[in-house]
């Protein structure tokens, strides 16, 4: 598939966070990613496309959005109550909802409309230590675009940061992206590459070649690059994962990385856009952990020397 590298979609511009990097920090989620995992904590950010989704929760019932659908394609009858087979993504309907119930997923901003929607918030980065996150999806789809917005907040004197998944062509990324980066957050989900190409649609062999690339240039530059992986129930947060991942990391003189902690509440971002989540009934992905499997795989890590945040 070929990605667009000018014109990407944004979900989201998520202010006054704080759980993606130092400080006070606005968060601009990408839409499109070249992973597919199946567990996706944004499963409405995998698609490069604009989509429609539907919230049952918002619903109101009105009628309205099913009075303007000329592909009669909204019904309580259909699955997640839109049919996407007749659905043409009008979106006229999300334009006469009230109460937001059905939304587009997916808007096309320039370098300037972010830079507005972050600069009033300058004030709370520099006293927080803060910045601007760059997340998704996946912001090295779009290399054009993240290289000129990141550039544009370096200008600000903006400390940047970028979520990657890590499949990104190596010496573009190099050329485009790093030089603006301040730090990497880079994830690591599994550590052998059949298990890695059935949970997340491709192999891990760029992914992990890339980290062991940018670790070493990292370290000369003394850049911030922080591995992480996601702790999904009977899939990444496995011994034998988790001690693969701990021993490539200690290989490489990796000595700080994080564990996430699982969050179930993607099931239904998987609903309201329509997804066929074959995860649906497994009970262990359908609840909060209590945070036993997280004490055992920081044991893991601290063993090999790695000391775990977050």
């Amino acid at each position: 598939m070929q990605h667009p590298t000018n014109k990407p979609l944004i979900l989201e511009i998520k202010g006054n966070t704080l759980d993606d990097g130092p400080g006070i920090r606005s968060v601009i989620f990408f839409k499109g990613c070249p992973l597919k995992c199946s567990w996706c904590h944004n499963p409405e950010s995998k698609k490069i496309q604009t989509e429609i989704a539907f919230d049952p929760k918002l619903c109101l019932n009105c009628g309205d959005c099913r009075n303007i659908c000329s592909k009669d394609a909204l019904s309580l009858d259909y699955r997640c109550y839109i049919d996407r087979s007749r659905c043409d993504l009008c979106f006229e309907c999300t334009k006469i909802c009230p109460s937001g119930a059905i939304s587009k997923v997916g808007t096309f901003m320039n370098i300037d409309d972010i830079l507005n929607a972050v600069l009033s918030d300058k004030p709370f980065f520099d006293i927080s230590g803060g910045g601007v996150t760059l997340s998704g999806g996946e912001a090295t789809l779009f290399m054009d675009f993240a290289s000129d917005l990141l550039r544009a907040l370096k200008k600000h004197t903006i400390h940047t940061l970028l979520e990657t998944c890590g499949q990104f062509d190596f010496d573009k990324f190099m050329n485009m992206i790093y030089p603006h980066v301040d730090t990497l957050y880079y994830d690591i989900k599994l550590i052998e590459n059949t298990a890695h190409k059935k949970h997340c649609g491709i192999g891990n062999k760029r992914i992990l070649s890339n980290l062991s690339l940018l670790t070493r240039q990292a370290e000369k530059d003394g850049k911030c690059l922080l591995p992480r992986t996601p702790l999904i129930p009977g899939i990444t947060d496995t011994k034998t994962n988790i001690f693969g991942i701990a021993d490539f990391l200690k290989n490489l003189g990796i000595h700080k990385a994080a564990l996430l902690e699982y969050n179930p509440l993607w099931h239904e971002k998987s609903e309201n856009i329509g997804d066929v989540n074959k995860y649906k009934d497994n009970k262990k992905l359908n609840h909060f952990e209590d945070g036993s499997i997280l004490k055992k795989c920081k044991r893991i890590f601290q063993y090999a020397g790695i000391e775990v945040c977050g």
